[in-house]
């Protein structure tokens, strides 16, 4: 009696380990996950799902096409999903399929490299992000876009970088104090509904040049949805924004994209140029995007981390290198010529 006494509880046990095992598979996938380190570029406008067994994906997240995203595990050694860490999205690691991208694996960080990566980073904190534009290379998939129809090879985005965007961090800092009237019409994209951005007409000219996507309203978007963030008023963000466009279009990463209109070149020489430019260890604060275009990968944008509110004063140089290390992204493309290819 007494041996029937123990083995009911230990078979009630086993079950309930049974069940707990089974709940983490299907919540989290499976318990054989491999770790990675890399990034993974979407090719697909694709669901990024929690549990991609149950299908749930909290705020419908969607990964978007020539968007390189950091790369944490495969669910199998013969994958058919991959995780991803998605800023702004809760929770920000997500599962997508296979066949919404591309892997590029980063085979060279041994574990006390991966250790020495990681102190760096816990030292460091990205607060903002300058993302910069290669013009030619996004209008290839955008040529119904206003700046894109008057795109010209002697026009300066044809061999500069523009101005996409400054965004606080993390990516879910965005639309402060805005209303939610606001809100829904700029994530309908009915940038037309949205006010006017006050500017000087000194900031305002400069900005037509840097920022070509005010042809179609991209600074009204910008501004209510990072810039409301940025503790200052539109004329302050926008001049910050412009300075660091400037520095950067001043720099021998400038060159090396000018001098390489319709060819190739790797996250590597980017790297070597940002360090040149900007100090040691800059190239390391940088991700390269690239989009599918055809048989060819484009490059479309670069984004720099900053590890503190541009103020106008502290050098370019010294806000990169204040940021954290972070994926290379894309490990490199054409730098696409004006017209389509």
């Amino acid at each position: 009696m007494r041996k029937a006494q123990q083995y009911v509880p230990t078979l009630r046990l086993v079950r309930i380990l049974a069940f707990l095992a089974g709940w983490l598979v299907l919540s989290h996938g499976s318990l054989a996950d491999v770790a990675m380190s890399g990034s993974f570029l979407a090719n697909a406008d694709c669901p990024a799902f929690q549990s991609f067994r149950k299908g749930t994906n909290p705020g419908g997240v969607k990964i978007e096409v020539g968007h390189s995203y950091p790369l944490i595990a495969k669910n199998a050694a013969n994958a058919t999903h991959y995780r991803i860490r998605i800023e702004g999205a809760a929770p920000p690691e997500r599962w997508v399929s296979l066949s919404c991208g591309s892997v590029t694996e980063n085979t060279n960080i041994g574990a006390q490299g991966s250790e020495a990566a990681s102190d760096i980073a816990s030292e460091k904190q990205t607060q903002f992000v300058l993302s910069l534009g290669w013009e030619p290379g996004f209008c290839e998939s955008h040529n119904n876009k206003s700046e894109c129809v008057s795109e010209a090879s002697d026009r300066f985005d044809a061999n500069h970088f523009i101005l996409h965007g400054l965004w606080p961090q993390p990516r879910r800092r965005e639309y402060c104090n805005v209303g939610q009237d606001l809100i829904d019409e700029d994530k309908r994209g009915d940038w037309q509904a949205l006010p006017s951005v006050n500017l000087s007409t000194e900031t305002r000219e400069h900005l037509a040049v840097v920022m070509p996507g005010t042809r179609s309203l991209l600074d009204r978007h910008e501004w209510i949805r990072h810039g409301t963030c940025y503790g200052s008023d539109a004329e302050t963000y926008f001049r910050h924004a412009l300075s660091l466009v400037d520095a950067v279009n001043s720099s021998p990463i400038q060159t090396l994209f000018a001098d390489n209109v319709g060819r190739e070149i790797s996250i590597s020489a980017i790297k070597d140029a940002f360090n040149s430019g900007f100090g040691p260890g800059a190239g390391d604060r940088v991700r390269l995007a690239c989009k599918r275009d055809g048989s060819r990968l484009l490059i479309t944008e670069i984004t720099i981390g900053l590890g503190a509110r541009p103020d106008g004063n502290t050098p370019p140089a010294d806000l990169i290198r204040a940021s954290s290390p972070t994926d290379p992204g894309c490990p490199g493309g054409i730098v696409d010529p004006v017209g389509y290819q």
